[in-house]
């Protein structure tokens, strides 16, 4: 029974002394890890100007490209293929209701049934429309948002990001109140 006690504790210290570190060794390995990085004023610029000149050069520019470009050419080729789409197909319905207003046949007249109504030719080149507009819309909208994204990325990988400094989640116990426990947040910062 002693020997159970005996591993027992020495297994509950020996895991609290395992958890420490000495403090003097971390100082040093922080100190030789930390690289001095220069600030480049012109970085940011350099890539908001590549972007705008080809789309994905500012993100190819900071090096994060091999997750960025896909988006940005996936998103820049759908809102630009479903604006080629929607501005045919608007000009081939409004090209059938102006030949049905002149009297002439169209395409969505066969044997002089027509397949589609005067106001419904009229409503779907509505439609048409404000769907070529918000493609019109996405894409420059997608265009815009790629140079301001390699900007700010630009920005932001001169700036520190080490282990030195940092905010997680952490829930806090309260002993006195039964209730479940508090949810917090902890700053940890070491020099």
């Amino acid at each position: 029974m002693k020997s159970i006690y005996y591993i027992l504790f020495t297994f509950f210290f020996s895991i609290h002394t395992y958890a420490q570190k000495d403090s003097t060794e971390v100082k040093e390995v922080n100190q030789l890890q930390i690289k001095k990085i220069e600030y480049n004023p012109l970085s940011p610029s350099k890539a908001a100007f590549y972007s705008a000149i080809f789309p994905g050069a500012g993100q190819i520019y900071n090096n994060r490209y091999w997750w960025q470009l896909p988006l940005i050419y996936g998103g820049l080729g759908v809102s630009i293929y479903y604006y080629i789409d929607n501005s045919n197909e608007y000009d081939r319905y409004r090209t059938a209701y102006k030949r049905r207003l002149a009297g002439l046949p169209d395409e969505f007249t066969v044997n002089g049934v027509q397949l589609i109504s005067s106001t419904g030719l009229e409503s779907a080149q509505k439609q048409l429309r404000k769907n070529r507009d918000l493609s019109l819309l996405s894409t420059v909208l997608i265009y815009v948002l790629q140079i301001v994204e390699a900007s700010v990325t630009a920005h932001l990988i001169q700036f520190d990001t080490n282990d030195n400094l940092t905010i997680s989640p952490t829930t806090i116990p309260d002993y006195h109140l039964s209730d479940a426990p508090k949810v917090g947040v902890t700053l940890k910062y070491s020099f």
